[in-house]
């Protein structure tokens, strides 16, 4: 299995933030154009938080909110958990797991490097299982 920084690298550029005083509906609509379903919350580039659909739907639609008077700050998860680039991919789903998290900053000290997915995480597990699977139907028939 590959270290994070791994996928990261293999993704397309650009890191989708937000900002803490960005308002919630201007962060959905974000959410919305890039197609996920969480962002990093940076403050002059240091990690502050994570917004995530999970926020607006428990902290702004149940609660009566307005998301257009609400601010990303107001809801965002702050008390945020990360990991590092040489975490290997077959370690973060036991750790989202126990979080009971979907979406995991990769950081390299103070530097935000992006954020990957339980999606992006299961999509490497079976692309390695695949080439597992590959190499041993070619070894058989070798």
């Amino acid at each position: 299995m590959r270290p994070l920084l791994e996928l990261l690298k293999r993704r397309p550029p650009g890191n989708w933030s937000l900002r803490p005083n960005d308002s919630v509906f201007d962060a959905l609509k974000t959410l919305s154009d890039h197609n996920v379903g969480a962002l990093m919350v940076l403050d002059d580039g240091k990690l502050v938080g994570v917004f995530s659909e999970r926020d607006y739907t428990r902290k702004i639609a149940l609660a009566g909110k307005s998301s257009k008077d609400t601010l990303v700050r107001d809801i965002m998860t702050a008390q945020v958990i990360t990991v590092s680039p040489q975490v290997r991919t077959r370690d973060s789903p036991a750790l989202m797991s126990q979080k009971n998290i979907r979406h995991l900053p990769v950081v390299d000290g103070d530097t935000v490097l992006g954020m990957i997915s339980i999606r992006d995480i299961m999509n490497d597990i079976i692309a390695d299982h695949e080439m597992t699977i590959s190499h041993l139907e070619h070894y058989i028939t070798s």
